[in-house]
C-alpha cells in the first residue's frame, strides 16, 4: 500500500478495480473513469463473477479469483498483479461480504494508491490525509455511527452482564437440582 503517507494522487495510467461488491457499482463507475481519463488509462479488473461488466472495454484484463484457489493461489495472483505495476487501485466496499479476504490481502500487498468506493458512489483515498473519513467509514460499517450507534453501544455494554446472569442462573439451577432429594417414588 504505497502512498499512505502522501496525499498526492498518481496518474491514472494503470488502474486495477477490485470488484468486491455488486456488479452494478462497477458498471456505473467505469464509464466515468473512461470519460475522465480516456485512452491513456489501462484498466484491469479483479472479480469473482463470471463474465465481464457491460461497460468494461474489450482490451481490459480480467483476473478471476476462482482461477487462484487457496493461499498459494492468492500469493500467485498477488505476484502476477505486482508485475503489472498499477499506479491506482480501487476497492468496492458495499457492505456485502464479496471478496472480503481478497480485497484486503491485495490492498496490503500491492504498491498502488487505493481508493474506496461505497454503495452510494462516494469514494475517498486510502491515505493518512483521509483518516477521518476512513475512521467514520469503519465505525459506520461496525454499526457504531449514525442512528444505530447508541443501541449498538448499549448492547455491547450489556453483553457481559447478560452472560454473567445466564451463567449464575445455570449454576443456581444445577446446584438446586444436585442438592434436592431425588425420591420421586415408583413410576406407574
Amino acid at each position: 500500500m504505497r502512498y499512505w503517507l502522501s496525499n498526492r494522487v498518481p496518474p491514472f495510467h494503470r488502474v486495477l478495480i477490485i470488484e468486491s461488491g455488486s456488479r452494478d457499482l462497477v458498471e456505473d463507475l467505469l464509464p466515468g473513469l473512461y470519460e475522465i481519463y480516456g485512452d491513456a488509462m489501462q484498466l484491469h479488473l479483479v472479480t469473482c463473477y463470471a463474465g465481464a461488466p457491460s461497460t468494461l472495454k474489450a482490451d481490459a484484463k480480467i483476473w478471476r479469483v476462482t482461477d487462484f484457489p487457496g493461499s498459494k493461489g492468492r500469493r500467485e495472483l498477488l505476484r502476477q498483479l505486482r508485475q503489472q505495476n498499477y499506479t491506482v487501485a480501487g476497492i468496492l466496499c458495499s457492505g456485502e461480504p464479496i471478496l472480503l479476504k481478497w480485497k484486503w490481502f491485495l490492498a496490503l500487498g500491492l504498491s498502488a494508491k487505493f481508493f474506496i468506493l461505497n454503495e452510494n458512489g462516494d469514494y475517498f483515498w486510502l491515505d493518512r490525509g483521509h483518516r477521518i473519513d476512513i475512521r467514520h467509514f469503519i465505525l459506520f460499517r461496525l454499526g457504531l455511527a449514525g442512528e444505530g450507534a447508541v443501541a449498538t453501544i448499549g448492547r455491547l455494554l450489556l453483553f457481559p452482564f447478560a452472560i454473567a446472569y445466564l451463567a449464575a442462573f445455570a449454576i443456581f439451577v444445577h446446584l438446586r437440582r444436585a442438592l434436592s432429594p431425588t425420591d420421586m417414588g415408583p413410576i406407574k
